[in-house]
């Protein structure tokens, strides 16, 4: 007992930053002057983005760092600061930068960082309990409401992504078709065989989804694309039709609005058809192409949405939110809250306290502990408008068509698919035969070049079986020279490894 009596007052005799008892600092005025220090220095990092590399390779010394043993004593909050400064910030992903066009992600914004910055102030848990916070978040629900059509009686739920949101929906489908019973008795008892439908385009996240839900991937019916990159729709029902003649029973049908490597958007009135005739519950992953409701432009190639059973999609994506903020909506409200709602006593309801508000959040998915997504997001529409937001999601589209005429116009390089959005596919073609072998490495290793020269940043994905480079614009600060460095360097690339 002595001996730790000593080491505790030996660590806490060391500390000046923090009073004997709490975490919170001796000196709230020296608190708040490295506070101001650490906010410029990221406002300065965040308006110098197009001047600095995308991305860099992280040195061995700088990992090195960062396998040091637990630390028992403290150490100044300047110090840690300035370990982020010069060893963590310069090393990120590069998503935030203008040049960053792999993959999708989106580049936040200083008003997100700000709000998020209040809410971990805040530090409110938002499973639960009468909190103003709560009413931030049943505020988006509600502009989701209006935005995709859906009834008052509908639910939603701020999530960490769509990967989580396609999983609620495919829980929620699964207690519609077989009963409240499953939750206790379980798939085993149950004589339905389910069977899930989906493209060969969706996220891998939908395969994931019937994974972690017991039902097996092996009841996941994935469905050839058509010439548009959309899911085949007379397959889909040839395939449903088969599975009915096998006593297998389809519940379920995942659509697409901005399929993950071309941006392709399902037909989604017609699948909504088709689950209507079906009685199958008809979700969409619109992981990032949902939110393009906002764009008076692109909203009416999106019809169908609104006849959606549940959408999931990421604010974090086009709608520039940090990370992370993703959302589930659901039309029917009620059979969301049984599917997740517990009785458990130490989550007691009552009328009046602390204990009010209900339902609550934790009633609707499977996460007690939350975070306050709800508020950059909220700060997010209210700063910036949805018709400002729209005009964004218009400007990289626009971009993405500005990219597609730069390729076409270039005879080394070839369009790899159809430009639906703001997804791009394509490849460094040169102008000798070469094998398919060659082509598929020589563009993948543009890309890697590419990323290693810190101007650039697009991925890679395989396109009918062919290596092509994909830009993604979704980062609101990509701009026309961006795109023109892009296509400059794949053709000097190019022409390096193949010697045109």
């Amino acid at each position: 007992m002595s001996n730790f009596q000593t080491d505790s007052q030996n660590d806490l005799s060391a500390s000046e930053n923090t009073t004997r008892n709490t975490l919170d600092p001796s000196d709230w005025q020296s608190l708040r002057e490295q506070g101001h220090r650490m906010l410029d220095d990221i406002i300065d990092h965040m308006s110098a983005l197009h001047d600095k590399p995308v991305w860099q390779p992280i040195p061995q010394v700088k990992r090195d760092l960062f396998t040091e043993p637990l630390p028992h004593g403290p150490s100044s909050l300047a110090s840690a600061h300035q370990r982020f400064m010069e060893d963590v910030l310069p090393y990120s992903v590069g998503n935030a930068s203008p040049g960053f066009m792999g993959w999708v992600q989106g580049g936040g914004s200083p008003v997100g960082m700000l709000a998020e910055m209040l809410a971990s102030g805040l530090n409110a848990n938002l499973g639960g309990r009468d909190q103003m916070p709560l009413e931030v978040e049943r505020q988006i629900l509600h502009w989701m409401r209006e935005l995709f059509h859906f009834p008052e009686s509908a639910s939603g739920l701020f999530v960490t992504g769509a990967s989580m949101a396609n999983m609620i929906s495919v829980l929620v489908a699964r207690n519609r078709i077989l009963g409240q019973s499953v939750r206790r008795q379980g798939l085993a008892d149950s004589p339905k065989k389910l069977v899930a439908y989906t493209s060969a385009g969706a996220h891998g996240c939908i395969m994931q989804a019937i994974d972690l839900c017991g039902m097996g991937t092996d009841y996941l019916r994935v469905i050839e694309l058509d010439d548009q990159y959309q899911m085949n729709l007379v397959q889909l029902k040839q395939t449903i039709d088969n599975d009915r003649a096998q006593g297998l029973t389809p519940f379920f049908i995942a659509g697409s609005a901005g399929t993950v490597d071309v941006g392709a958007i399902d037909d989604l009135d017609a699948i909504a058809d088709i689950a209507a005739a079906e009685n199958l519950w008809f979700h969409i992953d619109g992981a990032f192409g949902a939110m393009a409701m906002l764009s008076k432009k692109i909203a009416p190639r999106l019809k169908g949405i609104e006849r959606a059973d549940s959408i999931a999609f990421d604010f974090h994506k086009w709608l520039q939110v940090p990370y992370d903020a993703g959302f589930i909506i659901v039309r029917d409200g009620s059979l969301h809250h049984d599917t997740f709602a517990s009785p458990a006593t130490y989550l007691r309801r009552e009328t009046r306290g602390l204990a009010g508000g209900s339902p609550w959040p934790c009633d609707f998915g499977p996460d007690l502990s939350r975070g306050f997504r709800a508020l950059k997001t909220w700060f997010t529409i209210k700063v910036y408008g949805a018709d400002k937001l729209g005009s964004i999601i218009d400007k990289t589209c626009d971009l993405a068509q500005y990219l597609k005429t730069k390729i076409e116009a270039q005879s080394e390089l070839e369009m790899m698919a159809p430009v639906a959005l703001n997804v791009v596919c394509f490849r460094y073609l040169g102008k000798n035969n070469i094998t398919a072998d060659q082509l598929n490495e020589t563009n993948a290793d543009i890309v890697a070049d590419l990323h290693e020269s810190g101007l650039v940043a697009p991925s890679a994905t395989s396109i009918n079986g062919q290596i092509a480079i994909r830009a993604a614009m979704v980062n609101h600060r990509i701009e026309q020279r961006n795109v023109d460095i892009l296509v400059e360097q794949v053709l000097r690339l190019g022409r390096l490894k193949l010697k045109d």
